[in-house]
């Protein structure tokens, strides 16, 4: 058994002589700190030590101890560091003692990444408890289905008792409603018994809107300079960003160590503006590679529209999400060419190609959707395994207005096709939970805000897909569910009965085949893989070959025609992995055909 914690220059500390309180407050002359759970909860001055940093150690104070802090003559908010915040976000904060609970994991060091297979899912509408617990109960199946490392969409306290975790306020405690700090640990403690890696969704480029006291009491956490879609930007290169770089490099290492993540997702990082070098994204990753040192292997992973190939690699970021391979897919399935589609809807399979065979669809061409902007920058040079693939994810079903999951846009043979065509190609797969089995719940928009919010963002959903023909008319709009309503979330729980329909089993055997595959034939051969690995052309409307030179020397190769109509194509060299629905004549391909060989190396 071992213990772990994570010390860091703000927040609580848990020390012989009691608890070190400490707090960034550059706008503030005075700090107060206030006790809850004493009675009349009196106001302790906190001692100021320069540069805006103020501290108090109470003797009196120790593990479970409710505090808050008082900024500006009155106010009285948690701490920005909280490890827990028992009720909700603008309560009290508590003292938790990270060296509490007890770790089965000590020999755990950690997956390599080329094995790595993701399911993403969401802690309260994965299962009908809606907790940690309740993640903790479906591992097994989770082990069985093939998947190596589960992704949690954000915990991070936010706002009210729904919400998808983007909107975090307190972005060190674990959010209440999923259960208590040691809950979210023996989650982790027990995947890594199942050999599952645990990554974790963190949010740096904003705040939610409600639930975040810092603009009160040090405004120059964030600047007038740079404007983001939540408004005035994380001062991440101005005056004072010091201790700003320093809140979010603490929070990586912090889910690091002390909860022993095996690695991060970080979102929308092309929202993050740094015009100072190191760019925060560099620097954040050479602090977290030095401080975990070689004997743990963990995974830095973004999600970055801009394609910047820059930050990918070893010693860097160890993969992105590769958008452009979604829509690809998306548009190839669905013939959907609306919004960001249109960027695809030209020529859907050589997007696709060259997404299989060099990462990026755009690697400095213009884009039509961003005004004709150039996205992207060449990723050929880097190995498949820095690109995850997705059919689905929170965003691409949840950002629909009614949650409709593929199977619900596009024909079962076309679903079949992507769904093998991502799964054993050599970029590292991720799933979005209940996909395995064609979950018909949808995963829709949620949330839980208060007040005025409340109505905001209700209508600003509504009016968000106004632009779109099918919305046109009023009835339709007030059709579209209202995120803030109970009943909201609780239409996107997986229904875990459904299991029991052929329908649903048939899709979860196809998929535990495909994962197989991947496992016991693709896996092993994935080490050592270089850059330029791969090869593709098109032929007919949606045909596709693909080659790849795998780090055994073996070549994989891929023949698919996705599309709805017969193509013409002669058969790969190499044994037959994987076929479906492949011939309807010698040398023709029927609809939604896809063939894997592998040929040895010579």
């Amino acid at each position: 058994m071992t213990t772990r914690r994570h010390d860091m220059p703000f927040g609580t500390r848990i020390t012989p002589d009691g608890v070190l309180f400490r707090l960034w407050a550059p706008g503030c002359e005075r700090v107060g700190l206030c006790l809850a759970d004493v009675p009349h909860e009196p106001v302790l001055s906190m001692i100021a030590c320069g540069d805006g940093w103020f501290e108090l150690s109470v003797p009196d104070a120790g593990v479970g101890t409710r505090y808050r802090f008082e900024v500006n003559g009155g106010l009285r908010v948690p701490d920005p560091v909280s490890r827990f915040n028992p009720d909700d976000v603008h309560g009290a904060s508590e003292v938790v003692d990270p060296a509490a609970f007890e770790w089965q994991d000590e020999a755990w060091r950690g997956r390599p990444w080329q094995e790595a297979v993701v399911y993403e899912l969401h802690v309260g509408t994965f299962s009908p408890e809606g907790t940690f617990a309740g993640v903790i109960e479906r591992l097994d199946y989770l082990v069985e289905l093939g998947v190596t490392a589960i992704e949690l969409m954000p915990v991070a306290d936010f706002p009210g008792a729904r919400s998808w975790g983007y909107d975090g306020a307190l972005l060190f405690a674990p959010d209440s409603r999923y259960g208590r700090p040691d809950d979210l640990k023996a989650l982790i403690d027990a995947a890594h018994a199942k050999g599952l890696m645990v990554l974790l969704d963190v949010v740096y480029n904003h705040f939610g809107p409600e639930g975040n006291y810092l603009h009160v009491y040090a405004r120059t956490f964030f600047t007038e300079r740079h404007h983001t879609l939540w408004g005035a930007a994380i001062n991440f290169d101005g005056a004072d960003s010091r201790p700003v770089r320093e809140f979010f490099i603490h929070n990586a290492l912090y889910w690091l160590t002390e909860y022993h993540f095996d690695g991060l997702r970080l979102d929308a990082v092309h929202a993050i503006i740094d015009d100072s070098a190191p760019h925060i994204l560099a620097e954040l990753a050479a602090r977290v590679h030095a401080a975990i040192g070689p004997e743990r292997q963990v995974h830095l992973v973004l999600e970055n529209d801009a394609n910047e190939a820059r930050y990918l690699g070893a010693g860097r970021y160890a993969a992105q999400w590769n958008d452009d391979i979604h829509h690809a897919l998306h548009v190839l399935a669905t013939g959907e060419a609306d919004g960001y589609y249109a960027d695809y809807a030209d020529a859907p399979a050589r997007h696709l190609g060259r997404c299989l065979a060099e990462g990026f669809a755009y690697q400095g061409e213009l884009s039509a959707y961003r005004d004709r902007t150039a996205r992207g920058e060449p990723s050929a040079q880097l190995p498949p395994q820095v690109f995850v693939s997705f059919l689905q994810n929170h965003d691409q079903i949840g950002n629909r207005a009614f949650g409709e999951r593929i199977g619900q846009l596009a024909p079962a043979p076309a679903v079949r096709a992507a769904a093998a065509v991502y799964l054993l190609a050599p970029a590292i797969p991720m799933l979005f939970m209940g996909e395995e089995f064609a979950a018909a719940t949808p995963f829709l928009f949620f949330c839980d805000f208060g007040g005025e919010l409340r109505e905001a963002v209700t209508e600003g959903r509504r009016r968000e897909f106004r632009k779109f023909a099918r919305f046109a008319d009023e009835a339709t709009q007030a059709a579209i569910p209202d995120p803030n309503q109970a009943e909201t979330f609780a239409h996107s729980t997986l229904d875990w009965a459904s299991l029991g329909d052929p329908e649903r089993s048939d899709w979860l055997v196809y998929y535990r085949e495909l994962l197989r595959l991947r496992r016991q034939m693709i896996v092993p051969r994935l080490r050592g893989m270089a850059g330029h690995a791969g090869t593709f052309e098109t032929f007919a409307t949606a045909g596709l070959r693909v080659n790849w030179r795998l780090g055994d020397g073996s070549t994989l190769r891929l023949l698919a025609n996705l599309s709805g109509e017969a193509a013409s194509a002669a058969e790969p060299p190499g044994e037959t992995l994987f076929t479906l629905a492949t011939a309807v004549g010698k040398g023709e391909l029927a609809p939604w055909s896809v063939l894997w060989t592998l040929e040895a190396s010579s």
